[in-house]
């Protein structure tokens, strides 16, 4: 070999050197890379983790709020069922007094108390009886059976009530079956 072709070889040796410390740190740069990709990997399949727990535990709250309202709802009258039961009571412990003193004075006292008992209780869960003697009538909460004339009241009042209308809360669960006052001479 030539001194030009040493000094060729020479330049193309050092080059390799000199790109042996930058593929050292290619190399090094893929390794802290891979490892942070393997970190956000990581981290990406707990948080994907985490969010199939927590849709699976919202599913099961939802299943079972669901449950709970379906037996809430079932035994929803539970309450008032048990406090119509005195009522029951008191129906038998008249029918009792009644058959044993024979005095229907008692019997009807033992009735009467037990109505207002069952009204009571109806009124506490928001049952009201619908006061219609006397009131103008209104279709929306009366049912008339009748129309009588009378010069005791003004035309279209609740003269009788034949049977009792009841309210819920703001609906209407029954209307007064009721008997309306017509003018005198107004004929059939």
């Amino acid at each position: 070999m030539t001194a030009k072709e040493t000094k060729k070889v020479e330049p193309s040796a050092h080059n390799e050197t000199a790109e042996k410390p930058e593929e050292k740190m290619e190399q090094e740069e893929e390794k802290d890379m891979a490892a942070a990709l393997a970190e956000v990997m990581n981290k990406l399949q707990e948080s994907e983790e985490k969010v199939l727990r927590l849709a699976a535990d919202f599913e099961n709250s939802k299943k079972r709020l669901e449950r709970e309202r379906e037996i809430s709802l079932k035994y929803a009258e539970e309450n008032i069922l048990k406090e119509l039961l005195p009522g029951i009571d008191n129906i038998e412990r008249a029918m009792d007094q009644g058959q044993e003193a024979n005095n229907m004075e008692s019997l009807l006292h033992g009735v009467e108390l037990t109505r207002d008992g069952l009204l009571a209780t109806l009124e506490k869960y928001g049952v009201k009886a619908i006061d219609s003697i006397g009131q103008p009538f209104d279709p929306n909460i009366h049912e008339a059976l009748a129309m009588e004339e009378t010069d005791a009241m003004e035309p279209n009042m609740v003269l009788r009530e034949f049977q009792k209308g009841y309210v819920y809360r703001d609906r209407l669960l029954r209307p007064s079956k009721v008997v309306v006052s017509k003018p005198l001479g107004s004929g059939a």
